[in-house]
């Protein structure tokens, strides 16, 4: 019930709120972290979140046929790749620079 109508800043309640916000963000970090998704369901993510299909990924990655090899796992994503994925579709770029899980065929 505390958490459902946030006080106002500046105020002892306001302030009191504040360090249990930091406090609870502290513990969850320390106890529950969230690593960064592999950088292709990062892509395959926002393609589902925006309703986006391969094609539409064209602008962003070259030839379609590059974008089956990026979201299969046969390509890693160049430094452009990222850039302009982050750039045209919002996805985070901490999320796009992590190493892909490449399969061995690769």
């Amino acid at each position: 019930a505390y958490f459902e109508n946030e006080p106002e800043p500046g105020t002892p309640e306001g302030d009191r709120f504040e360090v249990l916000v930091t406090l609870v963000e502290a513990y969850e970090a320390k106890h529950f972290p969230i690593d960064l998704p592999d950088p292709v369901e990062a892509i395959k993510f926002r393609m589902e979140q925006a309703g986006l299909a391969p094609k539409d990924l064209v602008p962003a990655i070259g030839r379609l046929n590059r974008v089956y090899e990026i979201l299969n796992h046969k390509r890693p994503l160049t430094l452009n790749m990222i850039w302009r994925l982050h750039e045209k579709f919002g996805i985070p770029a901490e999320s796009l620079i992590r190493p892909s899980k490449l399969s061995a065929a690769a």
